[in-house]
């Protein structure tokens, strides 16, 4: 795998292979969920998308020679989890979005009150879900827990909370470059971060590899939420699938208002660089996690 043709062939691979778990888990029994929370959490979780999460923790786990059925609970509770902060980060209460994966936001559908409980639920079901089913697949047990631990921390007050608190609460912005960095490290980076080290912890990875993949993970998070901030200028709603200027109109600080367009598409460059070159320090082919950052940077051309 060399060319940005076969990264794509790689990708849609790790993309189908997810959607095709994804589609046999939702149509499990709902048990005693209520129906309509059921529904509103089945709703978000198969409204389709990039699935990069759940790929970065398939092709994670592949370096280290562990692939099929064996990672899937693991690749479920990262997109749960990102699907739960969608479902919240576009409530009326923080960024008022009406468009997500070019759909109607889930509380557009469902109400506020739903909508809340089924990202809490999606939350809770990300940590149950792999607690039961990985140690049923024999994946030792305190390597379910090392990555699960990983996935806790980028979920709390550090990770994805705290980063959205900052995103949401106007009297901490700050003028400074420093602060879209800060942002983006816990709301965004966090997770993408998470989903290259749970898969690679999952398939036993050595603690050299483990490093380096950490440093990449951020990085090409950042990266990941830099693009973002410029597509957000650039890009129409049928590309964004959900609905673009709204970080303009809410007056955040983004990379591409503190750091202007040319600066930032600068900046994903090299953080692009920086990810890749942390995949020196792995053990195993890195080929497709280093095409991603090339990706990464075409994105904004």
């Amino acid at each position: 795998m060399k060319s940005s043709a076969d990264f794509r062939l790689e990708y849609d691979r790790a993309k189908n292979f997810f959607e095709e778990g994804l589609e046999k888990f939702c149509a499990l029994p709902p048990g005693d969920v209520p129906p309509r929370l059921a529904e509103a959490m089945n709703y978000s979780l198969k409204a389709g998308g990039k699935r990069l999460r759940p790929a970065l923790c398939i092709k994670s786990a592949e370096i280290f020679g562990l692939e099929g059925e064996k990672i899937m609970p693991m690749a479920l509770a990262l997109e749960m989890i990102h699907t739960a902060s969608l479902i919240h980060d576009d409530l009326p209460a923080m960024d008022d979005d009406d468009l997500r994966r070019g759909k109607p936001t889930n509380h557009k559908l469902f109400g506020e009150g739903p909508a809340i409980l089924a990202g809490d639920a999606l939350m809770a079901l990300a940590f149950e879900h792999p607690l039961e089913a990985l140690p049923a697949l024999g994946i030792p047990f305190d390597r379910v827990c090392g990555a699960l631990l990983t996935l806790a921390r980028a979920l709390g007050p550090s990770g994805i909370c705290g980063g959205q608190m900052l995103d949401i609460d106007t009297e901490s912005m700050e003028d400074s470059p420093d602060f879209p960095m800060k942002v983006a490290k816990q709301k965004t980076a966090v997770l993408i971060k998470a989903s290259v080290l749970t898969g690679a912890i999952i398939a036993g990875a050595d603690g050299g590899s483990l490093s380096a993949l950490e440093t990449y993970g951020e990085h090409l998070g950042i990266a990941f939420q830099v693009v973002d901030d410029i597509l957000d200028v650039t890009a129409p709603a049928e590309t964004l699938g959900k609905t673009p200027g709204k970080d303009r109109e809410q007056n955040k600080r983004t990379f591409a208002s503190v750091w202007g367009l040319e600066g930032a598409k600068q900046l994903a460059g090299r953080e692009s660089g920086m990810a890749a070159h942390a995949l020196e320090g792995v053990k195993g082919d890195t080929t497709f996690l280093r095409l991603l950052t090339d990706y990464l940077q075409d994105r904004t051309m």
